[in-house]
């Protein structure tokens, strides 16, 4: 099972105070639109994404089909595939991909202690 990259989605109270915190500590930006409440950070292969306003917990992240660098993948297991294969051992879904569907689509699972796991596949 290939899960792709892997990141830690942060809900942040004031991006613009994390911002400058993460880069304090050696993160620098590799995406996303302040302007929009959200940005990703990276630190050698560690990624996180800060976000405001947008979710009530932070959440584990997984895409498949990028590398850390958001990069596509040549080989890659597709997210409705993944969705289908912890179906079958009983993990319990909270939304679902389309799994008639192709291309970017995203699910999400939560672990014994409340914790969102996100799957978004971008392409």
């Amino acid at each position: 099972m290939k899960l792709g990259a892997f990141s830690v989605s942060l809900t942040v109270k004031d991006i613009h105070a994390s911002k400058e915190f993460y880069e304090k500590i050696g993160f620098t930006a590799l995406g996303g639109n302040i302007e929009q409440n959200w940005l990703i950070l990276k630190n050698e292969s560690c990624v996180i994404g800060l976000f405001q306003g947008m979710f009530e917990k932070n959440i584990l992240t997984f895409n498949p089909g990028w590398n850390e660098n958001a990069e596509n993948l040549d080989s890659f297991t597709d997210v409705r595939d993944l969705q289908k294969e912890l179906k079958a051992k009983g993990v319990k879904m909270l939304t679902e991909a389309d799994e008639n569907s192709e291309g970017p689509a995203s699910f999400i699972v939560e672990d014994p202690d409340g914790n969102p796991i996100l799957f978004d596949q971008h392409r």
